[in-house]
C-alpha cells in the first residue's frame, strides 16, 4: 500500500493543510504508518497522540492512531488539549515519540501535525521523509495495543508548582482555542482576581480568530480589561503554544516585549546567560537583553530551529515575534518546549519581581515605530531566489546586513528585514526606526530592492 500527500502538506516545521482539500484521513492515517515506522526504526514501541479543539480533529487523531496501530506501535491517547500538555506527556510518560493533531493558529478549515521523535523536535528532512515513505509503502507492520490517559491535572499542576508571583486582577482570552479548560483549571489554582472570557473549546471560533499576534484579535480582551478595570490580560492561540498580553491601558505588549520582561529574573539568577530571539524582534530586545548582562543571539524564525539553537547554545530562554517562548529544561526545570501557559505564569511571576505593573514596564521600554510583519503573495520558485538578489545587491553597496535568516539591514534610521517564508509561498519584511520619517526611508529601501527583483509589496497575504 501506498500513499502520496499533497505537496503543500509537508512543511518545514509541521504538516498542515485545508481540510477535505489538501489533508485528510487517508494523510493522518498515512502519518501514523510514516511516524510509527521511524519510531520502531528507532528502537521505540509506543507514541502519546492528542488534538486540539477544531472540528476535523477528532477523525484525524482516530485515523492516526489506526496507522501507528497497523504498523505495530502502541498509543497512549491523552486527548483534547493545548499542544503543549502533549509536548508535556510526551516528556513525562513512557513514550517514544508524540504527534498532536493541530490547526495552530490557522483558520477553522486548516488541520495539520506537530510531531516530537525521542524528545526532539521533528522538523525539516525528517517531516519530507514521511512523504518518501508514504510513496514507496515502505512501513513497518504489526499491531499495536491503545490506551487512555489523562495528563490534564498533572499538567495544570505543573503549570504552577511553586508559584511565588503574587496576586493580580488578570484577564484571560483562551479565543476557544484548545486551551480553554486549561486556563479555567489554572485560574483556581492562581491567587488574585481573573476574568475568562472564550474558555469554552469551539472550533468553529466564533468570536475571534486565535492568533493573539494580530491586534485586531485582542479587541475582547481590551474591553474586559478596561471594563473591570484589570492590570493586564493575557491571550493564546488556537492551541495553546502562543501568548499574546495587553497592558492595564489596553496596549499591546509584542512577543519581543514579552521576552525582555521574561529576560530580567533570569539575568539576575544567570548573569551572561544566552537569550535567543528571531531576526523579526526589535533591536529594543537585544539592547536589553545586553543591558542586563545578557548575550543576546539573533536566530532563524521557527520553533523547531530555535529549540535546536537552545540546545547548542545552553539558553535558559528563547522567544519569537509570534509569541512562542521557549523554556530551557535545566533552569526552568520544566520540559524544554514553548508553552503559552507556563510562560502566562512566568509573565505574572516576572511583573511582580520587576515592581508589579505591566504598565509601568510597557511605558519604560524605547518609543520605536515598527511595521507589523508585511507578509506578500509570491511564485514559489522565485521565494529564496528574490532574497539572494536582495542579499548581493546590499553586499555590493556595503549595507551593514545580518544574514542569519533572509537580509536584516541596519541603518541610521533603524532596520529592515526582508526573508522567505519557510511554510507559504510569501516573503515576509518588517521594519522598525526611531520616528515615522525614519521608517518611510526604510519601507523605501525595501520597495527599492523589491523593484529591482521586479516585485512589489502587493495586497498582504494571509497566515
Amino acid at each position: 500500500m501506498t500513499h502520496r500527500f499533497d505537496p503543500t502538506a509537508l512543511r518545514e516545521y509541521d504538516i498542515r493543510g485545508v481540510v477535505g482539500k489538501t489533508l485528510g484521513d487517508a494523510d493522518a492515517y498515512a502519518i501514523g504508518r510514516g511516524f510509527g515506522t521511524r519510531v520502531r526504526r528507532n528502537g521505540g514501541t509506543r507514541v502519546a497522540v492528542g488534538y486540539d479543539g477544531r472540528v476535523s480533529s477528532p477523525s484525524l487523531e482516530a485515523a492516526l492512531v489506526k496507522g501507528f496501530v497497523e504498523t505495530g506501535v502502541d498509543v497512549v491517547r491523552v486527548g483534547l488539549g493545548p499542544t503543549p500538555m502533549l509536548y508535556y506527556a510526551e516528556a513525562t510518560l513512557e513514550v517514544d515519540g508524540a504527534v498532536q493533531v493541530t490547526g495552530s493558529h490557522n483558520p477553522a478549515d486548516y488541520n495539520g501535525f506537530k510531531m516530537v521523535l525521542a524528545h526532539a523536535p521533528f522538523f525539516g528532512e525528517d517531516i519530507l521523509d514521511l512523504g518518501k515513505l508514504a510513496e514507496e509503502g515502505d512501513w513497518e507492520e504489526g499491531s499495536g495495543t491503545v490506551s487512555e490517559y489523562s495528563v490534564f491535572d498533572d499538567y495544570v499542576a505543573r503549570l504552577v508548582e511553586g508559584y511565588d508571583g503574587g496576586a493580580f486582577r488578570i484577564g484571560w482570552d483562551a479565543g476557544n482555542g484548545a486551551a480553554g479548560a486549561v486556563i479555567d483549571k489554572l485560574v483556581t489554582l492562581l491567587p488574585g482576581e481573573h476574568k475568562t472570557i472564550f474558555t469554552d473549546i469551539d472550533g468553529t471560533f466564533p468570536n475571534h480568530h486565535p492568533d493573539p499576534t494580530e491586534e485586531k484579535n485582542l479587541a475582547d480582551l481590551k474591553k474586559l480589561v478596561a471594563d473591570n478595570n484589570l492590570d493586564f490580560g493575557l491571550a493564546f492561540d488556537g492551541d495553546g503554544d502562543r501568548i499574546g498580553a495587553i497592558d492595564g491601558q489596553g496596549r499591546v505588549v509584542w512577543g519581543d516585549q514579552i521576552l525582555s520582561i521574561l529576560a530580567a529574573p533570569v539575568l539576575e539568577a544567570l548573569p551572561g546567560a544566552t537569550i535567543i530571539a528571531d531576526v523579526k524582534a526589535s533591536q529594543a530586545l537585544y539592547d536589553r537583553v545586553a543591558e542586563l548582562g545578557g548575550t543576546p543571539v539573533m536566530w532563524k524564525t521557527g520553533h523547531s530551529l530555535i529549540k535546536t539553537k537552545m540546545k547548542e547554545t545552553g539558553a535558559p530562554l528563547a522567544g519569537e515575534m509570534s509569541g512562542h517562548i521557549f523554556f530551557a529544561k535545566d533552569y526552568y526545570d520544566f520540559y524544554g518546549f514553548d508553552d503559552a501557559q507556563f510562560a502566562a505564569v512566568q509573565l505574572i511571576r516576572a511583573i511582580a519581581a520587576q515592581g508589579g505593573s505591566l504598565t509601568a514596564l510597557k511605558d519604560a521600554m524605547p518609543k520605536l515605530v515598527n511595521t507589523p510583519e508585511m507578509r506578500f503573495q509570491v511564485d514559489e520558485s522565485r521565494k529564496f531566489a528574490v532574497v539572494d538578489e536582495v542579499l548581493d545587491r546590499l553586499e555590493a553597496d556595503g549595507a551593514e546586513v545580518n544574514r542569519t535568516d533572509g537580509a536584516r539591514v541596519n541603518t541610521p534610521d533603524g532596520w529592515w528585514l526582508l526573508r522567505a517564508s519557510n511554510t507559504q509561498d510569501v516573503l515576509v519584511a518588517r521594519a522598525e526606526a526611531s520616528d515615522q520619517a525614519g521608517l518611510d526611508r526604510l519601507l523605501a529601501q525595501i520597495d527599492d530592492q523589491l523593484a529591482k527583483s521586479g516585485l512589489q509589496r502587493g495586497p498582504q497575504a494571509g497566515h
